[in-house]
């Protein structure tokens, strides 16, 4: 019973606002600082992706379709798939596809179409 009492004590009046006010000024800053500002660089970086992106470029879009740019648009991107080409806007772009970012794995699937052709040929 004597530690609720201590819990439920008015604070003393005074320095209390200031120091409050003090507190929500280092909550905002670090908010700032740990959310909003790397959101923001993420934002910035993820645009200039798509705005530097080439026809002959891999990518992979957000739903996970791979294929090649095969124009560029104002408004979007035609991109050629195995089955055909689609067009889809510059934000479906979710990364790039190359030996540089995925290093093997890219390779890997490099050589998986021209070892079909190369076995075709043969035939």
């Amino acid at each position: 019973m004597n530690t609720l009492s201590i819990f439920l004590q008015a604070p003393a009046a005074g320095g209390n606002s200031s120091m409050m006010l003090i507190m929500m000024g280092v909550m905002f800053v670090g908010f700032y600082f740990l959310m909003i500002r790397p959101q923001m660089r993420k934002q910035k970086q993820e645009k200039n992706f798509q705005e530097t992106l080439k026809v002959g470029t891999r990518v992979v879009l957000t739903s996970g379709l791979h294929g090649r740019i095969a124009q560029v648009q104002d408004d979007g991107f035609v991109i050629e798939t195995l089955s055909g080409k689609l067009k889809f806007e510059k934000a479906a772009v979710s990364r790039e596809f190359t030996e540089a970012r995925f290093g093997d794995k890219a390779k890997a699937a490099e050589k998986t179409p021209e070892k079909k052709e190369i076995e075709t040929e043969k035939k």
